[in-house]
């Protein structure tokens, strides 16, 4: 008896044979101990992304101080205390120029609403950065009872005189049809009224076989009321109860089936009593293999009429008639299947890691196509024989794990890992609460799930649904493109920014931009059209292709040029009319200045619509089809007019007031990066369409 273990009856005497970590129970919190919590994907590239800017800014910074003095040295031979001060804050500028100071609030923000969105959808998500990490799933270890079965037992079929029937062939005119499904349900202590069930499983299927069609046990136990019983217990494997029938006791008695029929005498066949003999015996139990063999759990009947008076119970189970067996299964749910399908297609393995028999588990897999040919399962006994270099080679067509053990299913998890697959695993079980800490996704079912296994867990399933991972895994994917979209626009921003001073710099000029401008436009400008992109609609497509290398860089994809060359763009328009505000305003260093702030902000505003898909146009995907980007963009001309046109901040930020000729300009220059983005993607239509379909 392990630690935890229920003991429902009886006394004894035990010995125990370990403590703490050395039971059962001990070994799993253990192994959970043993776990390691893993940075996510996009943790893991926003780290390095993090030392590659830091470094990045270190050098640019170094390079324009030193450049810098070297060109003050040469110009005027000296070097006063305040120029050096002034070159240090102009340094100082860049780095603010170039560290996208919003991005790490607006990245938590993108996940919260992905959270958020993912609750509707059935999915409590525990560990923030997981969200991401869904999107980058490639395998799926599901457990199968709840998960991808009903956890609900349902009659199948049924062998009565001498044949196998579908249940729904059964003849409640044909007595020993009826008195099949009467026993089963007499000898029965489970409860089943109007589709709610209390009790165990195998039971209650049994009184909803009978409720369909006509046999309720309520009624049954008025008009034949339980007098006496034999409880089941593991030995025997049978339960018997006693009723009153008509002046005299009938015994109802259900149970394993080779059990049950050493006790069986006699048999019901063409609708008499007759002797059962050792042939007959034989032909039933190769009748109930060949259930079995279809993953039906296969229970047995029988009963026999005694004369009421003192009912000895050592020979209740004695001579009884075999009225025949019945084959139940947790059906697979079948909606599961279309999910299962669409995650084949989207590259997503999914395997199914159960407790179950290798043949029941075959069974369910082959009705759900997880599975396709009887080799692609294995044993946990079969798995004991294999060291774990074997192991990670056979974790590449195997799809069925049966009868395992929790330390095979951390085995398992880590084996797939080794293999460079982003592990999804499902459980309930204390004992899954290991395998759910070694994944990278831990998924616990919040209806039959523990405390224990929930704690493990990363995301918690409220329905035990199948299908409510793939939809976690698509709302990941998602979440993960419009994280891209966010992070693409606030680093060509600030690509853009460096562009302008580093190059003014250069030059020789007085930066366009104050520090204080570009602090505004980081923190504030640029806040509110990143948020609106990681708000962006579900992309229909997401499912269609192979789950994204875990190991891809930031900038793959053409992120990178994407980044470049939209920064170079919003960089020389800033220092465009930069140097025309100088040739207007000659004597006017600010206004030239407020010129160049305000053609940074805005183009910016804009080149938001551009990054809302890669290739389709602004029209093609619907100027409102994203409210928030509008609301953003209106958000940021205002809070920008606002800034320029009131005195009092208008001294703060030093700028001026722009002329209603400035404002067209303005408004010419920051429309630019959509007008050239546009052309550049009806191009890479075109050519995509050229190769889809030559001339």
């Amino acid at each position: 008896a392990y630690m935890s273990t229920i003991v429902t009856f009886g006394r004894g005497t035990g010995i125990a044979a370990g403590t703490g970590t050395n039971t059962e129970i001990g070994k799993i919190a253990r192994m959970l101990e043993e776990g390691k919590d893993e940075l996510t994907p996009l943790q893991k590239k926003l780290d390095r992304f993090g030392g590659l800017i830091g470094l990045i800014i270190l050098l640019l910074c170094g390079v324009m101080f030193g450049f810098s003095l070297l060109q003050q040295y040469i110009q005027y031979a000296f070097l006063s205390r305040d120029t050096m001060f002034e070159l240090f804050l102009t340094a100082i500028s860049l780095a603010v120029a170039a560290i996208p100071e919003g991005m790490p609030a607006i990245v938590t923000i993108v996940l919260a609403l992905g959270v958020q969105r993912m609750s509707s959808e059935n999915a409590i998500v525990r560990n923030l950065p997981a969200v991401e990490t869904l999107g980058s799933v490639t395998v799926i270890c599901s457990d199968k009872t709840g998960t991808l079965t009903q956890n609900r037992m349902t009659v199948r079929q049924v062998y009565v005189d001498g044949s196998a029937l579908p249940i729904d062939s059964v003849d409640m005119e044909n007595d020993l049809h009826k008195r099949l499904l009467e026993t089963v349900a007499l000898c029965n202590d489970a409860s089943y009224r109007d589709g709610e069930s209390t009790g165990d499983p195998t039971e209650v299927a049994l009184l909803a076989a009978g409720d369909k069609r006509g046999i309720r046990k309520e009624q049954l136990d008025k008009l034949k009321p339980r007098v006496s019983e034999k409880p089941f217990d593991s030995v025997r494997k049978m339960m018997t109860t006693v009723h009153e029938e008509n002046g005299s006791f009938r015994v109802c008695t259900k149970g394993a089936l080779d059990n049950l029929l050493e006790f069986c005498s006699h048999k019901i066949e063409g609708g008499k009593l007759k002797p059962l003999s050792d042939a007959g015996k034989e032909a039933i139990l190769r009748a109930s293999e060949s259930m079995s063999s279809n993953a039906l759990r296969v229970l047995g009947a029988a009963e026999k009429q005694i004369e009421r008076g003192d009912i000895d119970k050592d020979s209740l189970e004695k001579d009884l008639v075999f009225l025949g067996f019945l084959g139940m299964i947790d059906p697979p749910r079948m909606e599961v299947k279309d999910s299962i399908e669409q995650s084949r297609r989207s590259g997503i393995k999914t395997v199914m890691i159960t407790g179950d028999h290798k043949t029941t588990a075959l069974a369910i897999a082959k009705e759900l196509g997880i599975v396709q040919s009887d080799d692609q399962a294995l044993s946990g006994a079969e798995l004991d024989r294999l060291d774990d270099t074997v192991l990670k080679e056979k974790v590449k067509t195997v799809r069925v794990f049966a009868r395992v053990s929790p330390e095979h299913k951390v085995r398992i998890v880590k084996a797939f890992k080794d293999q460079g697959n982003i592990v999804s695993m499902t459980g309930d079980g204390v004992n899954d609460a290991p395998s759910l800490r070694t994944a990278d996704i831990g998924v616990a079912m919040g209806i039959t799930g523990t405390d224990v296994a929930k704690g493990a867990s990363d995301m918690v399933l409220t329905d035990d649904n199948f299908n409510t991972i793939v939809k976690a895994v698509e709302e990941g994917r998602n979440i993960y493109k419009n994280l891209k979209k966010t992070i693409t626009f606030l680093l060509s921003c600030n690509a853009g920014e460096i562009v302008a001073i580093f190059t003014a710099i250069l030059m020789g000029v007085v930066p366009p931009l104050r520090p204080t401008h570009i602090l505004w436009v980081n923190l504030v400008t640029d806040t509110f059209p990143a948020l609106a992109l990681g708000m962006d609609g579900k992309d229909p497509g997401v499912m269609d292709v192979p789950p994204r290398d875990p190991t891809e860089s930031l900038f793959a994809g053409g992120t990178g040029i994407n980044i470049i060359v939209n920064g170079l763009l919003i960089g020389v328009l800033t220092l465009g009319i930069y140097f025309l505000g100088r040739i207007w305003y000659p004597r006017q260093l600010l206004h030239a200045q407020t010129l160049s702030f305000a053609v940074l902000s805005f183009s910016q505003l804009f080149h938001a619509f551009n990054l809302r898909h890669e290739r389709k146009s602004i029209l093609q995907l619907g100027v409102f089809s994203n409210p928030y980007v509008v609301g953003a963009l209106l958000m940021g001309v205002l809070l920008q007019v606002l800034i320029i046109m009131t005195p009092g901040l208008a001294g703060f930020f030093k700028v001026v007031p722009l002329s209603l000729s400035d404002w067209l300009w303005v408004f010419g220059f920051s429309v630019a990066p959509i007008v050239l983005n546009e052309i550049v993607k009806l191009f890479l239509r075109t050519r995509s369409a050229e190769q889809r379909h030559p001339a």
